[in-house]
Formats: C-alpha cells, sequence, structure tokens
C-alpha cells in the first residue's frame, strides 16, 4: 500500500491511474490501520509484562513503546494526513530505532517486526523505499541480537538466516501487496472516470434531446400555426380590399374563410399541446387529410390544387403521415409564397416498401443557385428523421417539383385502388 505520503507522485512505474489518489487511499483506510497499530502494540506490551520477572524490568520497554505511540501519534500520522513525506521518514526512522532496540533488550523483542515491516509497507512512497527500510531494519535486528546474545560465528549466522527468512518473506508480501492496492486503486479510479464519463455522457444526450424537441417544436410551428396566421393575414387584407369596393357579400366570405383558419389554427395549437397527431389525420386518413388541405388552399388562393392518391389505405405508421401531411403544408406554403402557380398536383403514390409524396407546380420554378429555407431544411430533417429522403427539383419558368419518399410496411391484400379529388 505504498505511498500514502505524497499525493499524486510518480512511482517507478511511471505516472498512470494508480499514482493519481495515494494519499487518498491511504486516508480512507487510515482507522484500520490505525487499529492494527493499536493491537500489535497492545500485544507486544502483554507480552512483556508476561516475561518480565519484576514490574522494573518493564520500564525501559514500556518506555520505548510509548515514545513509539506518541511519534507515531504526534509526527507519524500527521505526516500521512498532511502528506508530509520528511514527518513520514522521521516517524519510519524511530521506528526501526525502537525496534532495533527492542530487539537488543530481551528475547521478546523481535515479535516487534510484526509491527514493524506491516507499518513501513504502508507508509514508504515507493517500493524500492520500502525494500531499503525493511533491509535497514533487519541488518539493525541482527546487529543487536548478535551483540545481545555475544553468540559464536556459527550463532551469528543462524541469526542473521532468521531475520533474513523473516525479511524475504516481508518483502515479498509487501510487494504483493502493494500491487493488489495499487490495482484496487487503479480500477477505483477507472470506476470514478467510467462514472464520470457516463455522467457527461447523460447531460450530452439529455441537451441534443432538448434542442432537437425545440427544433421539432420550431419546425411544427413553422408548418402549421405560421401557415395558418399568414393564411389569416391575407384573407384579412383582401376582405379589406373588398370592403373598400363596397363589396360586401365578398367581405363576408373571406371573413367566413378567415373564422375556419383560425378554428384549425386553434385546433392545430391544442395538438401541439397535448402531443398529438395533426387534427386533420384524426379523422380521416391521410388522402382526406390532404384533400382537405387542397379545399382550403384553393378557397384562399385561387390556384387549383388536384390531390391523386395511387397509395392506398395500407401507409406508414401515424409518425410517418405526420411526415407526409407536414411535407405536402410546406410544399404548398412555398407554392404560395414564391411560385405564382395556377395548378399544383399533390400525388401519393407506392414504390417498393416507400410511399411517395409529389407536389408538381406549374410556377415560375427554382432560380439558379437558389439556397434552401426555413421550410425546405425543416423538410429535410423531417425525412431524416422518418428514415427517408427528399428532393427539390426546379427549373426557370417550367415549375417545381418537391418528392418525399418515407418507408412504409407492405401493402395488405385488398388494397383500395387510386381515387381521384379535385378540389374546387
Amino acid at each position: 500500500m505504498s505511498t500514502p505520503a505524497d499525493a499524486g507522485a510518480g512511482t517507478e512505474h511511471g505516472p498512470g491511474p494508480q499514482t493519481v489518489d495515494r494519499h487518498g487511499f491511504w486516508l480512507r483506510t487510515l482507522r484500520m490501520w490505525d487499529l492494527v497499530f493499536v493491537g500489535l502494540t497492545a500485544l507486544y506490551l502483554v507480552a512483556v509484562l508476561t516475561e518480565v520477572s519484576t514490574p522494573a524490568d518493564a520500564l525501559l520497554p514500556a518506555g520505548a513503546m510509548a515514545v513509539l505511540v506518541l511519534t507515531y501519534v504526534l509526527v507519524g500520522r500527521r505526516g500521512v494526513v498532511r502528506g508530509d513525506t520528511r514527518r513520514v521518514d522521521a516517524y519510519l526512522a524511530v521506528l526501526v530505532v525502537v525496534v532495533v532496540s527492542q530487539v537488543a533488550l530481551a528475547d521478546i523483542g523481535p515479535v516487534l517486526l510484526f509491527l514493524a515491516y506491516v507499518q513501513i509497507w504502508n507508509l514508504v512512497r515507493t517500493r524500492v523505499a520500502g525494500v531499503v527500510w525493511a533491509v535497514a531494519l533487519a541488518v539493525g535486528c541482527t546487529v543487536a541480537e548478535a551483540l545481545r546474545v555475544r553468540g559464536t560465528d556459527e550463532q551469528i549466522v543462524e541469526i542473521a538466516a532468521q531475520f533474513g527468512s523473516a525479511l524475504l518473506f516481508a518483502v515479498a508480501l509487501g510487494l504483493w501487496i502493494t500491487h493488489v492496492a495499487e490495482q484496487s486503486e487503479e480500477r477505483a479510479y477507472l470506476l470514478d472516470e467510467l462514472r464520470a464519463t457516463q455522467d457527461a455522457l447523460a447531460a450530452s444526450h439529455h441537451a441534443a434531446g432538448v434542442v432537437a424537441e425545440r427544433e421539432r417544436l420550431a419546425a411544427e410551428i413553422h408548418d402549421t400555426l405560421a401557415q395558418g396566421f399568414t393564411s389569416v393575414v391575407m384573407l384579412a387584407q383582401t376582405a379589406s380590399v373588398e370592403l373598400e369596393r363596397g363589396r360586401s357579400d365578398r367581405v363576408a366570405a373571406r371573413l367566413a374563410g378567415i373564422e375556419d383558419v383560425a378554428r384549425d389554427n386553434l385546433a392545430e395549437a391544442r395538438a401541439l399541446v397535448a402531443a398529438f397527431s395533426p387534427p386533420d389525420l384524426q379523422d380521416g386518413t391521410l388522402a382526406d387529410a390532404l384533400a382537405r388541405l387542397a379545399t382550403r388552399f384553393t378557397g384562399e388562393t385561387g390556384v387549383r390544387v388536384e390531390v391523386v392518391d395511387d397509395a392506398g389505405d395500407d401507409l406508414a405508421g401515424r409518425e410517418a403521415q405526420v411526415v407526409l401531411l407536414r411535407a405536402a403544408q410546406e410544399a404548398l406554403a412555398n407554392v404560395r409564397r414564391h411560385a405564382a402557380a395556377s395548378h399544383v398536383t399533390l400525388r401519393l403514390a407506392r414504390s417498393g416498401d416507400e410511399v411517395v409524396l409529389e407536389v408538381a407546380d406549374d410556377g415560375r420554378g427554382l432560380p439558379a443557385g437558389a439556397s434552401e429555407g426555413t421550410g425546405l431544411r425543416g423538410m429535410r430533417a423531417r425525412a431524416d428523421a422518418a428514415g427517408g429522403t427528399l428532393d427539390v427539383v426546379g427549373t426557370p419558368g417550367d415549375g417545381t417539383r418537391v418528392r418525399l419518399r418515407v418507408p412504409v410496411r407492405p401493402a395488405a391484400a385488398g388494397t383500395t385502388g387510386p381515387a381521384r379529388t379535385d378540389a374546387p
């Protein structure tokens, strides 16, 4: 569990996720290691008290352990919390001195190696530092034990072998624990990154959804309410002209037209608020809705609109029908504003697994280099959303043809044949 001491420091492995929050990792497990320290210290003191013959013999070991505890609380632990490397190193030096002195004083001293090795591998900054401190502790304890027993050469070799074996085990265990801890830290870091990425992606999707919904509503308003209000304005202007000329009977007809358009707009507004399909589609087929649209358009503009239904009744779902109806509305609005046409044909046809809506007029056509306006861009966006395509072809002086294709389900048996409706 190397290196709580300095957060974010690199290791011999180089920078990476496992080095991002070492200090944080130590702080998260600090209480557990405090309990380990208290438990091992208490265990050692109990062992000392059971070994000594008089209380006076326990004063020196107890005093040394008191120094170790105070140093840990005032220096080592604070160094860990603050990420102060010098405090941690100072505590480790005191730890090595206390353990070596205990080994030099009594047979029970080597018990402290459990405490010392655990703290070394939990406080050092790198694997190399852990090995260095562990070797220093093992060498110090070997010398202290040899001096205490004043052993022969054979005894010194045996002591060195014992402490060397403990050192190898401690180093191997420490390196393995460090590796496991770093893997855990890396997994925690990657999980945090994944959560952050998921949160950012969710926020992005939400923002995109908000923008898409705004664009959809803008297209709905443009294709319905805006066009309806344009009709109201044109009918009102016409009524004013008729009124100035004293043609009261025609004024009444224009006012009736204004009332009809206003009612239709009100129904469209309510449908938008309630997120329903267009009112024209609630009371009949798409061909019926196109026929009513053609009738209103002819009444408002005087342009004859012919509706030809070669597709039958088995069309796409309601959403695709909305796309087709809105396209027809927008195409007629463009005819009203730009085409100066006298005749328009709205044709529904089947082509394989697609239904095709074609709006053709005999107006002035498209000028060379003409750019798409808001209406055509909205139609193209609707077509894309429905999985279809939109083509606009126009030759100056030879009319314009708008063709929209959207996918449909296979035709059912017994589909009705073509029907033709001419608006008055």
